[in-house]
């Protein structure tokens, strides 16, 4: 089936209730990068441990300065297990990168949330190491995502970790299919088939990882037809903002 473009009013919707259609639930703990951002107890976003004091998530992720809990160590969020780290707390407002690029892309930046106190790194909690480099990966490579939450539009969502591969997409393809949605500079996408599902409604801020890799950051998808082949799901490009990040990291 050819892939339509969508119309220039199409909303879109950053993933910010979490969740992935169809996949598999993850090993237990087998991601100790993995955290669930929440407020009042409940998951609004995923996001990167990158340092025992940073984690690593999507702009749209910061909610109008409300105060914000990180949970990591975690594989079942619905439930105190005594792996999880339950008081880490983000400082408000957080460290945001301003978007670099000269049009407006509301979806296309990302943040940093510093932690108080620092997480105690251990085999369920562990930071993951961004690329030193500026590194472009090809098309058709085959990448795994992650998140808690929706197993479908009108499913309910997961309190397990789940997880399940996507593709790389072509650029071209980016472009042509979401037009002015899609900025290159900032933005990567990925092809999936329906049987294997992926990202969905929720996810923002979770990572894209490829060749071992976090490369993306879950950005959006198309409102209410996540499962749908014919839009590519979206990511923020992370080697677009390393310096920035390095430069935030350092102070």
């Amino acid at each position: 089936v050819k892939a339509r473009g969508p119309d220039p009013n199409l909303p879109l919707v950053g993933a910010s209730e979490s969740g992935i259609v169809g996949g598999r639930v993850a090993k237990p703990h087998s991601r100790p990068y993995m955290a669930s951002l929440q407020i009042h107890g409940q998951h609004v976003c995923g996001g990167i441990l990158i340092r025992d004091d940073y984690v690593l998530t999507a702009a749209h992720c910061k909610k109008d300065n409300q105060p914000m809990t990180v949970v990591l160590g975690a594989h079942n969020i619905s439930k105190r297990e005594k792996t999880q780290h339950l008081k880490i707390c983000i400082f408000s407002p957080p460290l945001q990168v301003p978007d670099r690029s000269e049009e407006d892309f509301s979806d296309s930046s990302c943040c940093l949330f510093q932690l108080e106190p620092k997480a105690k790194l251990n085999q369920y909690v562990k930071g993951m190491e961004l690329s030193s480099r500026d590194e472009n990966v090809p098309p058709y490579t085959r990448c795994t995502v992650a998140g808690w939450g929706r197993t479908g539009v009108k499913k309910p969502s997961s309190a397990v970790l789940k997880e399940t591969t996507e593709m790389i997409q072509k650029e071209s393809e980016c472009k042509r299919i979401w037009q002015q949605y899609f900025n290159s500079k900032q933005m990567i996408c990925t092809k999936f088939s329906k049987k294997q599902g992926g990202i969905c409604q929720g996810d923002s801020g979770g990572p894209l990882i490829c060749n071992g890799r976090p490369v993306g950051l879950t950005a959006f998808t198309k409102e209410n037809d996540c499962d749908n082949p014919e839009f590519p799901h979206v990511f923020i490009k992370i080697n677009f903002f390393l310096s920035w990040i390095r430069e935030v990291m350092k102070k």
